[in-house]
């Protein structure tokens, strides 16, 4: 026999209700949270990686060469911590 769990339709007490939440100030919709500085890294170096590409003509067959590449003069830019 399996066991079935039943979940009560009824608001947590322990959360306000949403009108409450809103009257309290700085509580408005939460906005989205920036990029990390790996997601920036990564958009920047797949940007570098495509100029790249675009300056041997759009030839394919180097796309790891070209990140490889891109990531490197990137990285150089970035002082040690």
């Amino acid at each position: 026999m399996t066991s079935v769990s039943i979940r009560s339709r009824k608001p947590d007490r322990k959360t306000q209700a949403p009108e409450e939440q809103s009257k309290r100030p700085g509580t408005g919709k939460p906005h989205a949270p920036p990029l990390s500085p790996s997601g920036d890294l990564g958009i920047l170096i797949a940007k570098r990686a495509y100029e790249l590409y675009s300056e041997r003509g759009y030839r394919h067959g180097s796309a790891l060469d070209d990140w490889l590449e891109a990531e490197r003069e990137i990285l150089s830019h970035i002082p040690p911590v």
